[in-house]
């Protein structure tokens, strides 16, 4: 009895596959539910349901600005410590440092 309500409670892109075709036999315009796939089985779930399906907008920039900003930073940084400039070396470091975790985050 629990284990229903944990199911209904569960929004559609977080169940399995498993889960999805066993919706899908239940609704009677989909076919062929065991041979989809999981973005096959989410699209027509939500299609037969009347759910409108908004794409998520990424917050940050793209993975290539990111890593281009980076290239820029790893220049001014050398620069800085041709210059001795330790204070700055460190800025740059840390800012590489944040870009380079928006990058893994980003993928």
């Amino acid at each position: 009895m629990g284990k229903e309500k944990s199911e209904k409670e569960k929004p559609l892109d977080k169940m399995t596959v498993k889960e999805l075709r066993e919706i899908g036999k239940g609704i009677e315009g989909i076919v062929g539910v065991h041979g989809m796939n999981k973005p096959e089985l989410l699209a027509a779930i939500k299609e037969a349901r009347g759910i409108q399906d908004t794409p998520k907008a990424k917050a940050g920039a793209s993975t290539k600005e990111i890593k281009a900003k980076i290239k820029t930073l790893k220049v001014q940084r050398k620069e800085a410590l041709e210059a001795k400039d330790s204070v700055k070396a460190t800025r740059y470091r840390k800012q590489i440092a944040r870009l380079k975790k928006k990058t893994r985050q980003a993928a």
